[in-house]
């Protein structure tokens, strides 16, 4: 059963592509990502209650200005290139929502920020990649949000503080992204800045108070090893949404483990 129950705001690491469904060469090797599967099964049992909607922000969406993916039925969006045969019939039948579109638009209009609606746009793997994981019998609705294509930390922040009322109407917001996203390096020996940076983030989102959470996070350039860890910034967009949608709760590393040498964190803000 499906209840208005509050839900709590969440960032998590999507993984790499397919990877659930591949096995990796080293530094990976063949299960470097059950860790994070194993939490991805587990986050529907965390919840207070299930969820009536999930609102999920991919990073790998990118629009003018914030957009919604308003079809009823979305289709399978396989933007991922040169995977195994196999990962390109991965399918995740999973409901729309279009209702919750009207609403999250609502609610932005009501906030000054400008949005469109998109009727065609289907499941990107930052969408069914871990929904796949997360309610494999795909029965919760579910609604894309896509970032902004300037990426600005404060605009996104807002965007999240625009959508909070729809956690109290039981919609559980997910930021879909990865707490380090270097492509160039992830292959690469040692853990590329990505333990300091991960120090940090851990910090940010747990342990300070969150007006210094707000401002630590707009300013994430200034961090140790920021661009080390992201050349550009898509992959940790989606935790500003997350973050502006939790407001004034408490945040804590509902992930943190190491794969492919890299060190990887998921945050829950309010449960």
């Amino acid at each position: 059963m499906q209840s208005s129950v509050r839900q709590p705001a969440i960032y998590l690491t999507h993984g790499g592509g397919p990877c659930f469904w591949m096995e990796f060469p080293a530094p990976f090797g063949p299960h470097a990502y059950e860790g994070l599967r194993t939490y991805l099964a587990s986050l529907l049992g965390s919840l207070p209650a299930p969820p009536r909607a999930i609102l999920m922000v991919s990073a790998h969406w990118e629009a003018p200005v914030p957009t919604v993916a308003s079809a009823p039925a979305p289709p399978m969006l396989f933007d991922y290139y040169g995977f195994p045969p196999h990962t390109y019939q991965l399918n995740y039948p999973a409901p729309g929502a279009p209702q919750l579109a009207a609403q999250v638009r609502t609610l932005l209009a009501g906030a000054g920020i400008a949005a469109a609606s998109d009727a065609e746009r289907g499941f990107d793997h930052g969408v069914f990649v871990p929904m796949l994981i997360i309610d494999p019998a795909a029965r919760i609705p579910v609604l894309m949000l896509s970032l902004a294509a300037d990426l600005d930390p404060a605009r996104h922040w807002a965007l999240g503080a625009a959508l909070a009322p729809l956690r109290s109407d039981g919609v559980l917001i997910i930021g879909s992204g990865s707490s380090y996203h270097n492509l160039r390096a992830i292959f690469a020996g040692g853990e590329g800045g990505s333990e300091a940076f991960d120090a940090w983030l851990n910090e940010t989102a747990v342990e300070v108070a969150p007006a210094e959470r707000r401002e630590r996070l707009i300013a994430w350039e200034r961090a140790p090893q920021a661009r080390a860890c992201h050349p550009r910034a898509e992959h940790l967009i989606p935790l500003m949404v997350t973050a502006g949608a939790a407001g004034e709760d408490p945040g804590r590393a509902s992930f943190r483990g190491r794969i492919g040498g890299k060190t990887y964190s998921c945050f829950t803000f309010g449960a």
